[in-house]
């Protein structure tokens, strides 16, 4: 899920012109005080009292998670005397349970929440604490180890309403593949997304007991990923529907177009998805995997999307694991050229405090600690020495795969200090660099941008209902198209259509903005 997920993606962004502000604020046993200045509470500043944050983010708990938590813990014991509760959401049930807790009151210090999620809704609906003060006051390390794009293209209204979590200004995406399966076939190195399919249909053909393709939920469907590589109208979702292609946007022109009025592009993708699921190309239980890469990790499927254009070492551990003398490799169609994608710059995850939250200034302190290079290293990667072993200062390799998993890009994520891993690709590796690098992209037209979703709360309310019901099959190819939409029509059809108008009114009146 890291590129959602967002979601992913283990990159760095343009180290030279940050990394002078990122190398004198570190530290150790200091932490913000009221004015703003850092003060050293472990030599004669007043203690503070201890308290426990309650953090909810995305993802199953690391067996050694304890561990990690009491060397943090220590850590911080006299400096922001914090305690954490870390509540692990799973990634199907995340949506709901989140939305479900802040609608309840329950109290949350900080919470994982995205723009493919229901960040936009939950900030309409007042659940979260507006952070430009608290991290002035609190959070000098968080601000600094971001750039500043990172910072004026994901606000709010104006303010800054969660801290970005994220190392790029677009995620990688490539399709994991079975490479032994496609030399035993007898298939050339994978070129063109036409090809990947010949590939799915020969897997299917000649290799019983393998699944040609899986893919997984609304966010990770084939139909979205596919759409990321659209490089002849660049369809991509709105700002108003999460990662729904319903309502989307093409060719950069500032126009909201509505799938239910205007099919092309993506009609033909969801014709050609539902044939490959006809075909038996798609895994047929698609609906109810949790982890979708996980069957590929089994040796059981050949061809995944992927959230990055390499494979990360403990993917690859426990693959080699269950398959012996298997192979695996990325076939991205990703296209590096200067100006050939576009950005708004917007990151895919973040971290909020609920309004509900009695220790927002602590919160706040223990983001700005866990922004300290030693601090990061051990909540993005567990315990060196024992889980993981640094090589040299932007990279590293993991000792041990089993006792804990590096999630950070769901809590901590930032672009100074994110490490790769070991013996990357080297062709993988220049494109990680293009997607750190502002200079090489067209900027979206709608960069900065915000929907304000309140004067159509109601209609978003009904369409989500609808949604849950038809999305995820629909973009995974198991009900046919034609039918489907019809039932989105009738069911949604009228609130699909006002969200679009508003939509589409409150992107005029941003242009107009500009213009002036």
């Amino acid at each position: 899920m890291k590129k959602l997920l967002p979601i992913a993606l283990v990159l760095l962004i343009t180290l030279v012109t940050i990394v002078g502000c990122s190398g004198k604020n570190e530290g150790g046993g200091k932490t913000p005080g009221p004015s703003g200045q850092t003060g050293d509470i472990a030599s004669g500043g007043a203690k503070l009292e201890e308290v426990t944050l309650k953090i909810m983010i995305p993802g199953d708990r690391p067996p050694d998670m304890d561990l990690v938590i009491a060397e943090a813990e220590k850590r911080m014991k006299n400096t922001i005397n914090v305690k954490l509760d870390i509540v692990f959401v799973p990634w199907s049930d995340l949506a709901q349970k989140t939305q479900v807790t802040l609608a309840s009151g329950e109290n949350i210090d900080l919470i994982f929440d995205a723009p493919w999620l229901h960040i936009n809704q939950m900030i309409a609906s007042g659940f979260y604490e507006p952070l430009d003060d608290l991290l002035a006051q609190y959070g000098q390390t968080v601000l600094k180890k971001r750039p500043k794009q990172m910072w004026d293209y994901n606000k709010y209204g104006g303010k800054i309403m969660a801290v970005p979590l994220g190392v790029s200004y677009m995620s990688g995406n490539s399709y994991i593949v079975r490479k032994d399966i496609r030399e035993k076939l007898g298939v050339p190195p994978i070129k063109t997304y036409d090809e990947l399919i010949a590939l799915a249909y020969k897997v299917k053909e000649q290799e019983k007991g393998i699944v040609p393709m899986t893919a997984g939920s609304s966010t990770y469907s084939f139909v979205g990923h596919h759409a990321l590589n659209d490089y002849e109208s660049h369809v991509r979702p709105t700002h108003a529907l999460g990662n729904s292609l319903m309502l989307y946007y093409k060719n950069n022109d500032g126009k909201v177009y509505n799938l239910l009025e205007e099919r092309e592009p993506i009609g033909t993708w969801l014709a050609n998805t539902h044939k490959w699921f006809v075909d038996g190309l798609i895994f047929k239980d698609i609906l109810t995997t949790k982890d979708f890469q996980q069957p590929v990790s089994a040796g059981k499927v050949a061809i995944v999307p992927n959230g990055a254009f390499g494979i990360g070492d403990q993917f690859k551990n426990t693959f080699k694991n269950n398959v012996p003398g298997g192979e695996l490799e990325t076939v991205t169609f990703f296209d590096p050229t200067k100006g050939a994608n576009i950005t708004n710059f917007k990151q895919w995850n973040f971290l909020a405090v609920p309004k509900v939250s009695k220790n927002k200034e602590r919160a706040m302190m223990f983001l700005n600690w866990a922004n300290e290079k030693e601090n990061y290293d051990l909540l993005s990667y567990g315990i060196a020495g024992k889980h993981w072993e640094p090589v040299g200062e932007d990279k590293m390799k993991f000792l041990d795969t089993s006792g804990y998993s590096a999630f950070g890009y769901v809590w901590v994520w930032n672009p100074v200090d994110e490490r790769s891993e070991e013996h990357g690709d080297p062709e993988n590796e220049k494109m990680d660099a293009v997607l750190r690098d502002a200079d090489m992209f067209t900027t979206d037209i709608l960069a900065g941008f915000e929907f304000d979703g309140t004067p159509v709360q109601n209609e978003i309310s009904q369409y989500n209902t609808v949604d849950g019901q038809y999305s995820t099959a629909l973009f995974n190819g198991v009900i046919d198209p034609d039918e489907t939409l019809k039932k989105f029509e009738a069911e949604a059809g009228p609130a699909l259509k006002k969200i679009q108008q508003e939509l589409q009114r409150q992107i005029d009146e941003f242009l107009a903005g500009k213009a002036h």
